[in-house]
């Protein structure tokens, strides 16, 4: 969906979406799906249909887009950076710079964090040509959420084609970030014991930052990205009531070591969160990924629907899969 109405925005086709979430426990729009087609909307003065909680069909019927100040607030734990996503490249592409304020799920599961998105996401599509910036004001953990991210995205001057380096450095930097809010200190300092533990076991050597951030409700967090040249790739552990604090380090330790393993390019969330701009971008963008997701197919196939560019994705050997792009030059 947020795909869609991301494209609809860009290419000016409506769209209709039916069976929204339909064999979901809840099915229809929740909370955080409302707010990314209410965010579409208001950036682009759109004529809706069926936009409520619940509806398990959306009409989006787009219109010129308008770049400004805007603030959007989920109202529960919903993901911010999915809202951020939705109307990051319909801004980025218009004419002027915006400013948006986003209040909900800053960091949350089954969603990608703010460290993520600023990150590793924003050095991955600024070599595209996009440009934005992002300050955590307050951190938002679920179930509360209440957390505030300020973003101010700068009018792109067109989008190229996604290309990492092919020449990487000999030893990748490996970064991590331990943070808790209202926890105490022994929490995070737990989490950063335990991933430095098990990364320089295994011969990576880690940068730890450890944070206390402020939060509507306790929360904690350990996030590990790779900082080296032409691999982007970030893995997260997040704490929950009962959850050992080492459980958490260990999960996001996980996917870093089994990223490096496989030698890619992208870890498999960002090769779905590339494939818009590059299929916006002139040129053909190619990188590798450790796992092509459901999503990542889910996303290709949209973009077919909106009939732009071509997606070839790529057996390589068991470690990782080549996707090509063909863009539309659209941006």
């Amino acid at each position: 969906m947020r795909s869609s109405l991301t494209l609809s925005i860009i290419t000016g086709q409506a769209i209709e979406i039916q069976n929204i979430r339909a064999r979901r426990p809840r099915p229809g729009l929740r909370p955080q799906h409302l707010t990314c087609v209410k965010a579409a909307a208001s950036v682009c003065g759109a004529r809706l249909e069926g936009a409520e909680l619940g509806s398990q069909r959306l009409i989006f019927i787009p219109d010129k887009v308008k770049p400004g100040h805007y603030s959007f607030a989920i109202g529960t734990a919903g993901s911010v950076m999915l809202v951020f996503q939705t109307v990051l490249l319909p801004l980025a592409l218009s004419q002027g710079a915006s400013e948006v304020t986003f209040v909900g799920g800053t960091h949350v599961p089954w969603s990608p964090c703010f460290h993520y998105i600023d990150l590793v996401f924003r050095p991955a599509v600024s070599a595209m040509g996009l440009s934005f910036k992002m300050e955590l004001e307050k951190w938002g953990y679920y179930p509360k959420g209440g957390g505030i991210v300020r973003t101010r995205i700068l009018p792109s001057k067109g989008l190229s084609a996604f290309k990492p380096a092919s020449q990487r450095e000999e030893k990748v930097r490996t970064k991590a970030i331990s943070a808790t809010a209202r926890l105490p200190d022994h929490v995070r300092k737990r989490q950063s014991a335990q991933a430095k533990s098990v990364l320089e076991g295994k011969g990576v050597k880690v940068e730890i930052e450890e944070l206390e951030g402020s939060a509507t409700c306790p929360g904690s967090l350990l996030f590990c990205w790779i900082s080296g040249q032409g691999r982007y790739g970030g893995f997260t552990g997040l704490g929950a009531r009962g959850k050992p604090a080492e459980k958490v380090a260990d999960e996001a330790v996980s996917g870093l070591l089994a990223f490096l393993d496989s030698d890619a390019t992208c870890d498999k969330y960002l090769s779905d969160q590339i494939l818009l701009p590059a299929i916006l971008a002139g040129g053909e963008s190619h990188w590798t990924t450790d796992s092509i997701s459901n999503h990542l197919h889910t996303n290709v196939w949209v973009t077919e629907c909106f009939g732009l560019g071509k997606v070839k994705m790529l057996e390589e050997d068991e470690k990782f899969s080549l996707i090509k792009c063909s863009g539309a030059g659209l941006a």
